[in-house]
């Protein structure tokens, strides 16, 4: 007998339920999102091969523009510690600062990179306006007067009993006195622990980290 023959149809599939479960998605995702910041302060770091991601809490992160000049800034979560921190630094030089003052320095992307006699004046500068000032950056060059010593012992203060996180994060040009200018300021608060900010690239192919990155990753680990 012949084989019967099933006559062949088109197949139709309805899309329109999963374009409106994709595009739900998509909104929740944009909706939810939250972008990165930009940063207060723009330098360009030095390339390395660490992929290690830099900590976010319980950061003092000490930064040196192009120029050699230093500023010092306390990650964001950290507000206790931020107002520890400035009225330490009120009381120790006598600066009196208002109330409102020492709120400008706890609030967020919050940065100083000025000397004592100025910190007043920077403080009292609106959010908005804080870009346009042209800072000096925090003294650290003059053994005699490294202003980055007493910032310092107020943040180790205000972060005893937690681990401090000290970042340093310095520009390619950056001038290495007041990177020594830095670490004498460590030093002297007996802070010898700190890690240097880079910007991540790989490993050059056929070095000794590439192939340990390899074993890694054919390890599943």
């Amino acid at each position: 007998m012949p084989k019967v023959k099933v006559a062949r149809k088109s197949t139709s599939i309805d899309m329109t339920a999963m374009c409106d479960v994709a595009f739900l998605l998509l909104s929740f995702f944009i909706l939810t999102t939250k972008f990165k910041p930009s940063e207060a302060l723009a330098v360009v770091t030095p390339n390395s091969v660490s992929s290690k991601a830099a900590p976010e809490n319980d950061v003092v992160l000490l930064t040196i523009d192009k120029d050699g000049k230093v500023y010092l800034s306390v990650s964001d979560k950290n507000t206790s510690e931020k107002r520890a921190i400035i009225d330490a630094i009120s009381t120790s030089k006598s600066l009196n600062l208002t109330a409102a003052q020492k709120a400008a320095f706890a609030r967020a992307n919050s940065y100083v990179g000025v000397p004592f006699s100025q910190l007043g004046g920077l403080l009292s500068t609106p959010t908005d306006d804080i870009k346009k000032i042209k800072m000096d950056g925090i003294p650290v060059t003059d053994t005699l007067n490294n202003q980055l010593v007493d910032w310092l012992l107020a943040a180790k203060t205000a972060f005893e009993g937690k681990k401090m996180e000290i970042l340093v994060k310095g520009d390619n040009n950056s001038k290495y006195p007041s990177f020594q200018g830095v670490i004498n300021a460590l030093k002297k608060n007996d802070l010898l622990k700190f890690q240097m900010v880079t910007n991540p690239e790989a490993a050059p192919v056929g070095s000794e980290l590439y192939r340990l990155n390899l074993e890694k990753k054919a390890a599943g680990k």
